[in-house]
């Protein structure tokens, strides 16, 4: 990384140290990965919940749930889903606090995909993973630009 010269005042020759670094702006692709990731993640828990909901054959069908079954499971995603769309658009316009609401929401998604996994196994890992990415994303480059 590169520095420019601390600034020097002019009422003292003390420096001001106030750095510069060049790659000021590298997380904003990150920023911008986390609200595609949350973006698919809302559309795909969407046309899930809406499989469980209309009793599709989508789904294993001696699958054990933690509690309740595949038909309340189908409602949680579709309002997962739902929620998680509107706070995709609030990271792409880095509305404040809304990266920490979606932490929580990747979190709280991922609890559910364990929660699930009995239904679709290598599906539920794979959002898994993918909610961990988001929650790397918004937590190290979401903060406020400067």
């Amino acid at each position: 990384m590169s520095t420019v010269e601390p600034k020097r005042t002019a009422a003292s020759n003390e420096p001001a140290y106030a750095y510069s670094y060049a790659e000021e702006s590298r997380g904003d692709g990150w920023v911008l990965f986390a609200g595609v990731i949350l973006a698919m993640l809302a559309t795909l828990n969407f046309i899930d919940g809406i499989a469980a909901v209309s009793n599709s054959t989508f789904f294993t069908d001696n699958a054990k749930y933690v509690f309740g079954g595949l038909n309340t499971w189908g409602w949680i995603l579709i309002c997962m889903g739902v929620v998680q769309g509107l706070t995709a658009v609030g990271v792409w316009t880095r509305v404040k606090g809304v990266r920490w609401v979606g932490v929580g929401l990747a979190a709280l998604n991922g609890i559910v995909q364990l929660l699930v996994i009995d239904a679709y196994p290598f599906w539920s890992l794979a959002m898994f993973s993918l909610d961990i990415l988001v929650i790397y994303a918004l937590v190290a480059y979401g903060g406020k630009r400067l």
